[in-house]
């Protein structure tokens, strides 16, 4: 009878998977044995794989790539890494290794392309491009980028008085991009997006501040939806609705040259997890060469934007079974040691799944439980809501202890959090590790912040 771990994952997963494998009796990822890590660093335990994040950007530009070639598409790709997704400095210094390109979203990130600039990791050809609702010091850090000469600084117009401010911050001429407000599916609690202009208001926007102002070029439409590039009925909907904009404001902006499909492609968040990536990427290009082939109008540049996509995959995070409750005659609890609602806040706010695996025991019995972390509130835990399906772990022994994973949680996390501040309870921030490679292959750790002491959260109280 099949009654161990390894089994129940077997037959409900394909396994191993190119990230995960078993070594012996506790599990590797990406050829990490992570009970080695636990024997180094302790329980619990965040680390970033930076390999990851090269990985992913790579394969993205290969897709890209290939399909522009396949199908005679007469622009070029610019893969864009979203800030917001994880502001670090590791994460930053490992995507710029790959000739990428910046998208900002509030006035600290251009502090950050100018520290980027400074250090070599990007220069003046490295396009930044600016979203998000711009007002004061958001305003003035662009503009100040743009008067020190960063010609491909591109501010997204999101409505309708920054034209205006812009002009009034930079000396010289500049280039602008305008955000599209996309619709929101039909089950969202409104109809239109907050960010960007509407379908309509568009043409007369370019018509009325841009086409007769010297100081101003349009360069660029940006699409961005929230729920991701999916193929859905919504998705094609709307991109399509997209590039009839951009088709009729090519017509009477010759400057426009530059379609940015935002961000949004999914991780891997079970091993059940499948996603066509480059049949994707393939029709986007067919559609929007088919409709600008069809209007007499030459094709954009595409531009896109991922955040999750580049960083999610590469973060991991690492916790120990302190003790089961048995609450009634059904419900296990095992509690970690460490809490959802500050480590992985997303499970908690917008139930967010991961991928969830034992480190270690996997060769022995298994029991259905349930996650709880060590806050007093009655939202800290993980279950099936959460992670799709029940949740299985090795059986609690308090004599064995148990080792707990997620992972893909390189994205947000650390920000939503609020890294290195105050969390619910005074529950410490475990301790980060950064996991490379070095030029043989060979695997290479360091602490990125060890965990917060006391000390750390009484000076932020002001004890």
């Amino acid at each position: 009878m099949k009654t161990k771990y390894i089994d129940l994952i077997d037959q409900t997963y394909y396994f191993p998977q190119e990230e995960f494998t078993l070594n012996k009796n506790s599990l590797a990822f990406h050829g990490i044995d992570l009970m080695d890590l636990v024997e180094q660093y302790g329980a619990p335990l965040k680390f970033t794989y930076l390999p990851k994040i090269s990985d992913n950007i790579q394969r993205a530009k290969k897709w890209f790539g290939t399909a522009i070639k396949n199908n005679n598409y007469d622009g070029d790709y610019h893969y864009c890494y979203c800030t917001k997704s994880s502001h670090f400095k590791h994460v930053l210094h490992e995507a710029t290794k790959n000739n990428i390109h910046i998208e900002t979203s509030s006035a600290f990130d251009i502090n950050i392309v100018e520290n980027l600039k400074a250090e070599g990791k990007i220069t003046d050809e490295t396009y930044v491009i600016s979203n998000g609702f711009k007002r004061d010091q958001y305003i003035k850090n662009i503009a100040r980028l743009i008067n020190k000469g960063h010609k491909n600084a591109i501010p997204v117009i999101d409505n309708y008085e920054e034209i205006d401010l812009l002009s009034a911050e930079i000396d010289g001429s500049f280039n602008v991009g305008i955000r599209i407000a996309s619709e929101e599916e039909p089950k969202f609690e409104f109809y239109t997006s907050r960010l960007g202009i509407g379908y309509k208001n568009i043409v007369p926007f370019f018509n009325s501040q841009i086409k007769d102002n010297p100081k101003v070029s349009l360069k660029m439409l940006h699409f961005f939806i929230n729920t991701g590039i999916r193929d859905t009925a919504y998705y094609w909907n709307e991109l399509m609705k997209c590039i009839k904009v951009y088709i009729n404001l090519k017509k009477v902006c010759p400057s426009l040259d530059s379609l940015n499909i935002g961000g949004g492609f999914p991780i891997k968040n079970s091993l059940a997890f499948e996603y066509d990536y480059e049949y994707m990427i393939n029709e986007i290009i067919v559609q929007i060469k088919n409709a600008c082939d069809d209007a007499g109008v030459k094709v954009p540049h595409i531009f896109t934007e991922f955040g999750s996509f580049t960083v999610g995959e590469s973060g991991g995070a690492i916790y120990e079974v302190l003790y089961q409750k048995q609450q009634n005659d059904r419900e296990k609890w095992n509690m970690i040691n460490s809490s959802f609602i500050t480590t992985m806040p997303d499970t908690w706010a917008i139930n967010k799944r991961f991928i969830m695996l034992a480190i270690n025991r996997w060769n022995e019995e298994y029991e259905r439980v349930l996650l709880g972390g060590l806050t007093c509130d009655s939202d800290d835990y993980y279950n099936s809501e959460q992670h799709m399906n029940a949740i299985y772990m090795p059986k609690y022994k308090k004599e064995k202890p148990l080792y707990i994973g997620f992972f893909n949680t390189g994205a947000y996390q650390e920000s939503i959090g609020g890294f290195g501040g105050l969390q619910h309870c005074l529950i410490p921030s475990p301790k980060h590790i950064l996991i490379d490679r070095d030029t043989d292959g060979n695997l290479t750790t360091e602490i990125f912040a060890v965990q917060q002491t006391s000390d750390q959260l009484l000076s932020i109280l002001g004890y």
